[in-house]
């Protein structure tokens, strides 16, 4: 087995440290955009998608973070085992360090996927307005004038 140098899991703290950061400006964004969203109409299908994509969010943050986390935990525990010596154990906490972050990167891109459908409904929102703004513009322009 190859040895693991002390630098390397070492280069791992500020790419989790600007991950866990991005992760916390992303819920924070949603924190704001849910409290904005409690005055609206609840009977609306749209809002109601919404609050659904809201939750789910919120909940695959919560995770992204807790993973992201746990990856720089492991990360700080290995770089201890390896300055004591413990090679072997060392390269399997990096190695649980590298799964955590790759599975708290695979949750991101869900989280994304989620976002990008959530501005979606707003689009067909701002859409079907657009649409009836049209209508009424048209049905004014043929009227006949008195």
């Amino acid at each position: 087995m190859m040895a693991l140098p002390l630098a390397t899991p070492a280069l791992l703290f500020p790419a989790i440290s600007l991950l866990l950061l991005a992760y916390t400006n992303r819920f924070l964004t949603l924190a704001t955009v849910v409290r904005a969203f409690s005055e609206a109409d609840l009977t609306n299908e749209r809002t109601v998608r919404q609050l659904v994509n809201f939750r789910r969010r919120i909940n695959l943050i919560k995770q992204m973070q807790a993973f992201g986390v746990g990856s720089f935990f492991f990360c700080v525990i290995c770089m201890f085992l390896l300055h004591l010596g413990y090679q072997y154990w060392g390269s399997v906490l990096f190695a649980g360090s590298l799964l955590m972050l790759a599975y708290s990167l695979a949750l991101s891109v869900w989280e994304i996927h989620i976002s990008a459908a959530a501005i979606n409904i707003h689009l067909e929102v701002i859409e079907q307005r657009c649409d009836e703004e049209k209508r009424k513009q048209s049905k004014n322009r043929w009227r006949p004038r008195r």
